[in-house]
């Protein structure tokens, strides 16, 4: 004679066993999806690293050409002095459009796994709704 069946517990241990499966596929699909957005993740971390490498590159330009600057300003000559200011201005706008993208980059960086945590929300909520 089968207990289950006749206690009336077949459907139940059914029912938890379909549930098993579900959440078993349900935490592959979100590995998954974790796994994507971990390559999308590194991506903008690996931008945000050349970005800052130049930028780092691009102050110490800056700040000799600055410095070149001053020194010629002083020189004799008043063109040369204008020369080495406009030089030294396209140089500090290099670096402040470079410094411009890597807080971009920052920002776009700031909520990581988004999509994961929005769908394990959504399954916590539908399990909530279940029990």
């Amino acid at each position: 004679m089968n207990w289950l069946s006749a206690l009336g517990l077949d459907a139940l241990l059914a029912r938890y066993r379909a549930a098993v499966v579900e959440v078993a596929i349900a935490a592959e699909d979100r590995v998954d999806l974790a796994k994507l957005e971990w390559k999308l993740q590194r991506n903008r971390m690996q931008v945000i690293l050349v970005l800052a490498i130049a930028l780092g590159g691009l102050t110490v330009v800056a700040l000799g050409l600055l410095s070149l600057a001053v020194l010629i300003h002083f020189w004799d000559s008043p063109d040369r002095s204008t020369v080495a200011w406009v030089i030294a201005a396209v140089w500090v706008a290099a670096w402040m459009g470079v410094l411009w993208a890597l807080l971009s980059a920052l920002r776009k960086m700031r909520a990581p796994f988004v999509q994961t945590r929005a769908e394990l929300a959504r399954d916590w909520q539908s399990l909530k709704e279940k029990l």
